[in-house]
């Protein structure tokens, strides 16, 4: 399995509300030549987290203790922009976020996510300023993410709203299948049509 199936997640959520957020911010270029998935999770938002030193950066919400081991983060509009670059869905996994909620994402960063077991959630304007709301008021504030029903609900609320997700990748989230795992799984189907071709 490529990765944890995504059912329902219930969580706490890291707030960053910073538009244009692009890949090279969220896993800096320098860090690109890795051939193997490991440190991912230290270089997640590796300048923003960290000073020049390497002491964190007590200020960055993702460094803050009140919202350590969320699951979600919401972020600002045009989430994900500039280069492509699937390093940065792996940081994002590997830091131990399951979901990222916006009002916009980039369409390759979003692909990206897809591939890796991030779920990206996008959501209207509004209810993106409710949940930065919430979070603000209160760092223990809990978003409910329901893939199977595709909603999102600010739980102390009760408000919800619904996401659109591509029917093939949401039937990989919720079995934790990347693209070979789904051919690998369908491998008897792909046999048994191929048996009633011509060669």
């Amino acid at each position: 399995m490529a990765y944890d199936k995504f059912n329902v997640l219930t969580s706490t959520a890291y707030p960053l509300p910073i538009e244009n957020v692009d890949t090279d911010q969220i896993i800096p270029a320098r860090f690109l030549k890795a051939t193997e998935r490991v440190d991912f999770d230290k270089n997640f938002f590796r300048d923003w987290r960290y000073n020049q030193d390497g002491t964190p950066k007590a200020d960055f919400p993702l460094n803050k203790e009140i919202y350590a081991g969320s699951k979600i983060l919401v972020g600002g509009r045009n989430f994900g922009s500039g280069s492509s670059r699937e390093h940065a869905a792996w940081s994002v996994y590997d830091f131990g976020l399951r979901c990222v909620i916006s009002s916009e994402f980039a369409d390759i960063f979003k692909g990206n996510c897809l591939n890796v077991g991030v779920l990206p959630v996008q959501v209207s304007p509004e209810f993106a300023d409710k949940l930065f709301d919430a979070i603000m008021a209160d760092p223990k504030t809990e978003i409910k993410v329901d893939l199977p029903n595709q909603t999102v609900t600010l739980v102390a609320t009760g408000e919800s709203e619904s996401f659109e997700i591509n029917s093939y990748k949401k039937e990989n989230m919720l079995n934790g299948f990347d693209d070979i795992d789904y051919l690998k799984n369908i491998e008897n189907e792909i046999s048994a049509f191929a048996e009633t071709r011509p060669f």
